[in-house]
């Protein structure tokens, strides 16, 4: 099974069982029904949002732990440099 199939699979898992939820199909409680289960794709949302802001802030913080990441990109800024002195911008 591929990542992507992986990945479906479970978007079509979790989507199911929330449409379950807010069809109120799957016996819960009132409560739940009423206050939680309208505000969990929100929840979902921003928790993900906060999940990927960790990853990158983790992503900038370690960078330079990856010598060769850090050299390519040394290298593209002045291949960039070159080209945009090649065509007359002043970049220092």
């Amino acid at each position: 099974m591929t990542r992507a199939q992986q990945t479906i699979s479970l978007a079509l898992v979790v989507s199911s069982l929330y449409l379950a939820l807010y069809l109120a199909l799957l016996p819960v409680s009132n409560v739940f029904q009423r206050d939680i289960v309208p505000v969990l794709p929100f929840w979902a949302l921003v928790s993900f949002g906060a999940y990927m802001l960790a990853r990158l802030g983790w992503g900038v913080l370690t960078f330079n732990d990856v010598p060769e990441a850090h050299e390519e990109i040394v290298k593209e800024i002045e291949l960039a440099k070159k080209d945009l002195r090649r065509l007359g911008v002043d970049v220092d």
